[in-house]
């Protein structure tokens, strides 16, 4: 083999430099070794740009259907393409690309008129990683009551992989549902000022249900999913519903898992968005 020729890995990442806008031809770019054969390598290493490209903004379109509803199509997709430039896959798996438009539309001037935007793509991610997420077993609560009680308050969960919090300003779940049920009447009687909702987005038997929670039902709900020991997650002063609140969320099969935690002196950590 000449050594001049790249490896095949530096080759592979070379061509990916230039697909998303990187170095070109004669530079040492990949499409200094791309062969003509009656089209330029340039031109050639275009038709995978833009295929590329054109996947990318469709596997967005799904991931945020809401978002192209509320912008429009030609909004949607020329911000999908700065996007992409700014931020190309990193992985094959395109049901997980996406992670960052949220706070890409947030640092997007054009975008910056509907300020609940951004939050509404954070549902939607949450809703689709939920989607997404591998299928796990929920945690046989049997086992739960062959446990010492002195024990239970340094228990932790291990959380359901289809299960996330949304934390929003903005009545976020009532737009992404009034988007997509195409139900202009209730988006037109939507109060932007009506305060900080708190949702427990899951998977069901049945699709994807998001729910609203009480400020201190999320703060709660979030420590466990953080696996921080039960005690802790219940603080000082827990409310007096906090132990039905727990079967609710053990009963709707939000952990896999326990384990007996040796971190009692652990800090409530800051769980704000």
């Amino acid at each position: 083999m000449p050594s001049d020729l790249p490896s095949l890995l530096d080759l592979q990442h070379a061509i990916a430099r230039e697909l998303w806008g990187g170095t070109g031809s004669g530079d040492g770019g990949g499409s200094a070794h791309v062969s003509a054969d009656g089209l330029a390598p340039q031109a050639r290493l275009g038709i995978y740009r833009n295929t590329a490209a054109t996947t990318l903004v469709a596997a967005l379109r799904l991931s945020y259907p809401a978002i192209q509803a509320l912008t429009g199509v030609e909004f949607f997709e020329g911000a999908a393409r700065l996007f992409i430039e700014k931020s190309p896959p990193q992985r094959a798996w395109l049901d997980g690309y996406g992670e960052a438009f949220p706070d890409f539309l947030a640092r997007l001037p054009e975008a910056a008129a509907l300020d609940y935007l951004p939050d509404v793509a954070r549902l939607e991610w949450a809703v689709n990683s939920v989607l997404h997420a591998p299928d796990a077993e929920p945690l046989d609560l049997r086992r739960l009551a062959e446990l010492d009680a002195s024990t239970l308050g340094d228990m932790h969960f291990v959380p359901n992989p289809a299960v996330r919090l949304v934390r929003s300003e903005f009545p976020v779940d009532a737009i992404w549902r009034a988007v997509l049920n195409h139900d202009e009447d209730a988006l037109r009687h939507i109060d932007l000022t009506a305060g900080p909702v708190w949702l427990l987005v899951q998977r069901a038997p049945d699709g994807i249900d998001v729910d609203r929670l009480g400020e201190w039902q999320w703060q709660f709900t979030a420590a466990l999913l953080a696996g921080l020991p039960l005690h802790t997650a219940l603080g000082a002063t827990p409310p007096s519903d906090a132990h039905a609140w727990l079967a609710t969320l053990l009963s709707a099969g939000c952990f896999t898992g326990f384990g007996q935690a040796q971190a009692s002196d652990l800090p409530f950590p800051d769980l704000s968005p």
